[in-house]
Formats: C-alpha cells, structure tokens, sequence
C-alpha cells in the first residue's frame, strides 16, 4: 500500500519560489496499474521523483509498507531505491555498449547472486517481457524501439521492487507498439505484484489504467 498525505515540494530560485507538488493525497492498494495524467508543468513529473525519492519533499509524508519513506536518512534511501523501486523511461535509458542480458543483469550486481544466477534471473525477465535468447546477445542498437523499451522493463524488475514508476513509458513509440508496452506494465502489476504508476499526458492510455490521478497547477483535480 502506497499512502501519500499533503505531500508538497516547492522550488526556490533567490526569490522565486515554484510550488510543483501542492498538498496532494491519495492512497494506492498493492499490484494495480495507475496513471497520473496532466499537460507539461502540471507537476506530474515531480509527483513521480518525490515517490521514486528522486527527491524530498518539502512537506508532507510518503508510507510504503507501512514505513514514511520521506524521512529516511540519505544512505538508507540508497539502497531502499535500488531494492525496491523500479524505474521506466521515455528514451530507455539502456547502456548501448551492453547486450540487452548485460543491461538486465546490472542491477543485480549488488543483489547478492553469483554471476550464474544473474544471467538465470535475467533470461527468464526478459523472455517473460518477449525478449527470446536471439536478441538478447543484441546491443540496444540493434533493436527496435519497442523491444528496448521491453528491456527496460525487464531491468525494472531486476530486483523484484515493490513499484515500477514509468515516465511516459510510450513517448517514443508507435500507437500500436506503445498499446502493447501498457498492456504488458498492467499484466506485471498483476504477476508480479507489483504496483505500476506511468506519467503520460495521453488521455488513451490513462484509460487502461485502473485508478487515474488528473493533475492542474501541482494539484489533484
């Protein structure tokens, strides 16, 4: 369960002062797919860093299990990103001199599991996300936009984290490609119990999901 209560973050700059995140509150139950919708500079982008502790908010607190994870020291914020929390992103973020097994084995390095297992737990992903063992010894290159994004994804779940936060996961894609990726993130919510937030200005997408958050101005409307 994700609970988020008057959550605040506001940007100083001398005397300018941008409040991005206005007293938001709102509650989110374990493996459900969910959008936070709104035009660029409604805050949408800064909600997602705030609970993917990108960032600390200005006011206001953020329960993951139970636990207010906006008063975590620094170091404790570390290591709770890495084991917990999965990122997605618009340009995929893939490291391009890597072969897409190598890119979903990297998160695994500190996960405590010999190289042997790594490999194990990264074919498996990504043949669970549609990646077959002929493209998996591919660079990022050499493979379509949806397919990178898939490996993104793949990583995401690298380390079994409790929510996968997706920044505008189809920006890059086609219509029918982008379909397919939104498709997939709301299947691995339920498999995977796992809870997908995806930012999106797409009004299409934003439909599929199961609980829509509409943002203004920094906040919920």
């Amino acid at each position: 369960m994700i609970k988020v209560e008057a959550l605040s973050k506001t940007f100083v700059s001398g005397e300018n002062r941008v409040r991005a995140v206005r007293d938001i509150s709102l509650e989110l139950p374990e493996g459900i797919f969910a959008a936070i919708v709104g035009k660029s500079g409604s805050g949408k982008s800064t909600l997602l860093s705030l609970l993917g502790t990108l960032d600390r908010p200005s006011a206001g607190s953020i329960e993951i299990g139970g636990k207010d994870i906006a008063k975590f020291s620094d170091m404790r914020l570390i290591s709770y990103r890495r084991d917990s929390i999965g990122f997605v992103f618009q340009n995929y973020n893939l490291i391009p001199n890597l072969t897409a097994l190598e890119n979903v084995m990297l998160p695994l390095e500190f996960s405590g599991l010999d190289k042997s297992a790594q490999k194990i737990r990264a074919k498996k992903l990504l043949e669970q996300v549609g990646i077959g063992d002929d493209k998996q010894s591919r660079l990022p290159g050499r493979l379509s936009g949806g397919e990178q994004q898939r490996i993104s994804i793949a990583r995401a779940l690298a380390n079994k984290p409790k929510i996968i936060l997706a920044d505008e996961p189809t920006g890059n894609l086609d219509s029918a490609t982008g379909k397919l990726i939104i498709d997939l993130l709301k299947k691995l919510a339920k498999t995977e119990k796992t809870t997908v937030i995806a930012v999106t200005h797409d009004e299409s997408i934003a439909k599929q999901a199961e609980k829509i958050f509409h943002m203004k101005d920094g906040k919920l409307v």
